[in-house]
């Protein structure tokens, strides 16, 4: 899949400077200045620790079957080192052909998830 034809990105979002940065950083080194919408859901949710990546990759299909994108709730204000195209507090209606998931876990067990809409 060609970074083009991503919409939608679900970051892990963990909250934290260290990883929040270093996952924006990566999403910026892979889409330079084309960076699709992205939101973390993690604060809808919570973590759950093993299940997080499962619910993650669930808020990607229904973004992609649904049109909607899931907001990142409790979004204040940008971090000027996370400049991205943050979905804040309220979900956007966009229809996206392919959304990515991203999964981090402890240990640097890293994983993104691609998905299409059929």
């Amino acid at each position: 899949m060609a970074p083009d034809e991503v919409g939608y990105i679900n970051a892990h979002g963990t909250g934290t400077l260290a990883n929040d940065r270093a996952e924006a950083a990566a999403i910026r080194a892979v889409f330079g200045g084309t960076v699709p919408p992205v939101s973390s859901t993690k604060a809808m949710h919570g973590h759950a620790i093993g299940a997080t990546g499962a619910l993650e990759a669930i808020a990607c299909v229904l973004a992609l079957t649904e049109g909607v994108l899931p907001p990142t709730i409790g979004f204040l204000e940008p971090d000027p080192d996370c400049a991205l195209d943050v979905v804040p507090m309220v979900a956007r209606q966009a229809r996206v052909a392919a959304a990515l998931s991203n999964a981090f876990a402890f240990g640097g067990l890293n994983a993104v998830l691609a998905f299409r809409r059929g």
